[in-house]
């Protein structure tokens, strides 16, 4: 099939959940057969590695600078335009508008557009051409509450709540207009399909797993690791929650407990702000079987956020036990005391974490049984014959009608 696929970020390197789902999409489709046009709206500059990375998966790449998030249009925007927060600083974009305007006057298969918060240039040449398309949604935006507004302050709150709102009315108006509508877990799914009264379908996040199936993890390291995307707050509060609350019991119980945190854009006071010796500090690391074959639990302890975690996806197709709260397996159909380890406030967490590295054993039981699990329900393989099956049914329709 002939696939227009719209992205408001270049999915290289693969520094976020969001970047990592669509990237393996993209290169399971195009394994499969397909051919995709990949737009592009991105706030970062299209370089050699990241055009050297996709552009094997694709027929074209089409890169639309997105302006600065502080400039006065995006500002106005933000403040008084219909569109909530987010999609006002993704839209009002006539250059890209024009360029998806010119590709509509090709033929396609599918045309589809990644998350309703960069819907809004789409919005007009969609209409004026009255071709269908298909939504994926990564998250219910108007329902992340804390997870989109974490760094506002606490004079804000009335914004918050006016931004909320408009966000709830952006989803009444854009998923109507969808041909189908996609969720990344069952309880989106599940959601959406209140808000829209129709059927919503599901593609779940995934994980290359046999990319991860030769790491043997440290049992007896006693070394726990997190991995996150700090321009992302929920990141930032977890590790902030460790560090102040969670880690200080742990060290009370087990004094000679490691800790690694790494990812991308991790704040560079951190160090300082919390300089025990037993914390290692990475930045951005490129290859995560570096440092998950040196750990022995992958502690995330997340209390916000939506869909499902990636970071907890490939740390199980890794074979690392993960102890982690309610937020960090959303999303997953994982058991409890099988496949992960949980706790939902500090003391609970500082118990399993302490108990468990004691228990070398046990980490080997719990770490191969989530990678069984992975494998079987979230290789990027099983979601892109999920996508592919949702394509499959939509073409058929569109055959249907042409007949009738």
């Amino acid at each position: 099939m002939r696939i227009l696929w719209t992205l408001p970020y270049l999915p290289w390197p693969t520094t976020s959940g969001g970047k990592t789902r669509e990237y393996h999409l993209l290169r399971n489709l195009a394994a499969r057969g397909h051919r995709i046009t990949l737009l592009v709206q991105s706030k970062t500059e299209l370089d050699d590695a990241t055009r050297a990375a996709l552009e094997p998966w694709l027929e074209r790449l089409i890169v639309v600078p997105r302006r600065p998030l502080r400039s006065v249009r995006t500002l106005l925007a933000v403040a008084f335009a219909r569109p909530p927060m987010l999609a006002s600083a993704n839209g009002f974009s006539p250059q890209l508008q024009q360029a998806f305007e010119t590709l509509l006057q090709e033929p396609w298969d599918v045309i589809q557009i990644q998350h309703s918060y960069a819907f809004q240039p789409f919005e007009a040449p969609l209409k004026q051409s009255g071709k269908p398309f298909i939504l994926v949604e990564h998250n219910i935006e108007s329902g992340l509450g804390a997870a989109s507004y974490l760094d506002f302050p606490a004079w804000a709150k009335p914004f918050v709540r006016f931004d909320q709102w408009r966000y709830r009315q952006w989803e009444k108006r854009v998923f109507p207009l969808t041909r189908e509508l996609i969720a990344v877990t069952e309880a989106d799914a599940k959601g959406l399909s209140r808000m829209t009264s129709r059927a919503t379908h599901l593609v779940v996040n995934g994980v290359d797993c046999d990319y991860y199936a030769k790491v043997c993890p440290d049992r007896y390291s006693r070394r726990l690791l997190f991995i996150g995307n700090y321009e992302y707050g929920p990141n930032v509060d977890a590790v902030q929650w460790a560090l102040d609350h969670i880690m200080p019991k742990v060290w009370n119980i087990d004094p000679l407990v490691r800790l690694t945190i790494g990812g991308y854009a991790l704040p560079p006071d951190w160090p300082q702000r919390w300089a025990d010796p037993r914390i290692d500090w990475l930045g951005y690391v490129p290859d995560l079987r570096t440092v998950q074959r040196e750990a022995a639990i992958f502690f995330a302890p997340l209390r916000e956020g939506g869909g499902s975690k990636l970071k907890v996806l490939e740390a199980m197709a890794a074979g690392l036990t993960v102890v982690t709260t309610a937020q960090g397996c959303s999303g997953l159909t994982a058991i409890e005391g099988t496949h992960y380890l949980r706790g939902d406030d500090a003391n609970a967490l500082a118990l399993s974490l302490a108990e468990a590295i004691e228990q070398p054993n046990r980490l080997a039981d719990i770490g191969e049984a989530g990678r069984t699990y992975v494998r079987q329900y979230h290789d990027w393989s099983v979601s892109a014959a999920q996508l592919e099956g949702i394509y499959s049914r939509v073409h058929q329709q569109e055959d249907a009608q042409a007949c009738a």
